[in-house]
């Protein structure tokens, strides 16, 4: 979401879930997600109905009680009251709109395995799916298709990840099979890693290293880093033996490249003048 009304939208909407959430136990969350996940589904397959509940041109109180109607009796309290929320909401368009919904239904999701405990888990295994499909160009070929059938990019997903990861990742996985939002399937994913980090208030480090590093190594890194940035820093470490030593740090778009790969590059420049 590139615009400012969209992207303000997208904020204030997420507040509001976390609002609604608040009271729900468990089961309730489940629920939630899923019905704002559903919500979600509708409005990227209806497209009149989702271009209706975004125009401008409609009071905010026209489009909540269209989306009441249609709702009501099909999701629960807390899943329609942020859905009227969201349609109140300015959007640059719909698909922004609904987008913020997909959003939104996730950060649900990872709300409920924070409370669980098992968000770090989570976010573990979604960077690593990652990387299985990054380092297989026939995985990320089918997946990053835009033409691609969604029911064929859900159903390889499930074979990949069923049984094998958190039933979370799976789920969180699917529903960016079914819906990648114009962009690419192994953008979404890092998306999803991005904002699993969010929910503990973290910033994302990959670090390439040539070996592993110890739990030591680790922990100082993860300090070092934290302080730089200011933040917490979830550090997830890929073993690069083509780095040669040292360590490659990518935070966001900031790279921290102390590999002796790039030491050996930039003396053969000197050296070519």
């Amino acid at each position: 979401m590139q615009h400012i009304a969209s992207r303000e939208s997208l904020i204030a909407t997420n507040e509001f879930v976390l609002s609604v959430a608040e009271p729900l136990d468990s089961e309730g969350l489940a629920a939630f997600a899923s019905q704002l996940d559903a919500v979600s589904d509708l409005l990227l397959d209806e497209v009149p109905l989702r271009r209706t509940l975004s125009e401008a041109t409609l009071s905010a109180e026209t489009r909540a009680a269209i989306a009441g109607r249609l709702l009501s009796g099909k999701v629960g309290k807390p899943a329609l009251a942020v859905a009227q929320f969201a349609v109140r909401q300015p959007w640059a368009s719909s698909r922004d709109m609904q987008e913020a919904l997909r959003r939104v239904s996730r950060t649900a999701m990872f709300l409920r395995a924070e409370r669980t405990g098992e968000l770090d888990e989570v976010e573990d295994q979604l960077f690593r799916f990652s990387r299985i499909v990054d380092g297989a160009p026939e995985l990320s070929v089918i997946l990053d298709d835009p033409t691609a059938d969604p029911d064929a990019r859900s159903a390889l997903v499930h074979r990949l990840l069923a049984g094998r990861s958190h039933p979370l990742v799976t789920e969180l996985v699917d529903a960016l099979a079914r819906d990648t939002a114009g962009r690419s399937f192994t953008h979404g994913v890092g998306e999803l890693v991005d904002q699993a980090a969010q929910r503990q208030e973290k910033v994302v480090a990959i670090v390439r290293a040539a070996r592993p590093l110890t739990g030591e190594q680790t922990t100082r890194l993860t300090g070092s880093l934290s302080r730089i940035y200011g933040r917490q820093v979830s550090v997830h470490i890929e073993v690069d033996p083509a780095i040669v030593g040292g360590i490659r740090v990518q935070v966001g778009d900031e790279v921290i490249d102390g590999s002796v790969a790039a030491q050996l590059e930039a003396l053969r420049r000197r050296m070519a003048g």
